[in-house]
């Protein structure tokens, strides 16, 4: 999990030009950023771009040094560079069909606290993993993360056939729930 003095030190650090910053901004966004513009009917030279004017308008509005971002900087890249596509696409005349309907239909804020959320139920999730001891989080992350069949997991695990391994998924999904919840509730009310 990325700390938030992280994220504020690497946006000081793009404010001042700092090579170091600029590299691990790109390092931990670029990807991502050309994952999305090759998927909606890009290429990788329009996803360059992108890039290039997300990271001038993040990097103008830290020097403004009004801007407070509230959410993490993968998420304000990807929502800048999503609306500076949309505009491009539109521009083009050439709507990628999985975004077309989406057009202008979601203000940046709105879009930027919807990641947010997302973004703290998923540290949230990672907090409850972190909780719920072993087998289980071996048990879910083996189905889950490694996609490994019920089959395989009950080898694995010692289970004596896959329908006790299934059900052993489904008790330590359920005590991930309610650590998930009860954190939730606890942690979340503050945002």
């Amino acid at each position: 999990m990325k700390s938030e003095n992280n994220e504020k030190g690497l946006l000081q650090g793009l404010a001042q030009s700092d090579k170091k910053a600029i590299e691990t901004i790109y390092r931990e966004n670029y990807n991502m950023i050309q994952s999305l513009i090759i998927n909606n009917s890009g290429s990788a030279d329009d996803a360059k771009d992108i890039f290039q004017e997300t990271m001038i308008v993040l990097y103008e509005k830290v020097r403004s040094g009004t801007f407070e971002l509230n959410c993490l900087i993968k998420t304000y890249v990807y929502s800048v560079s999503r609306r500076l596509w949309l505009k491009r696409l539109q521009q083009m005349n050439r709507y990628a069909p999985a975004l077309e309907n989406l057009k202008d239909t979601v203000p940046v804020d709105e879009e930027i606290e919807e990641n947010e959320r997302i973004n703290n139920e998923f540290q949230v999730m990672e907090k409850a993993i972190g909780s719920l001891g072993e087998p289980c989080r071996s048990l879910l992350e083996a189905y889950y993360l490694e996609k490994k069949n019920m089959q395989d997991i009950a080898l694995s695990f010692g289970y004596t056939n896959a329908e006790n391994a299934k059900n052993q998924k489904y008790k330590c999904l359920m005590r991930l729930k309610k650590i998930f919840f009860a954190q939730y509730k606890n942690g979340n009310g503050n945002g």
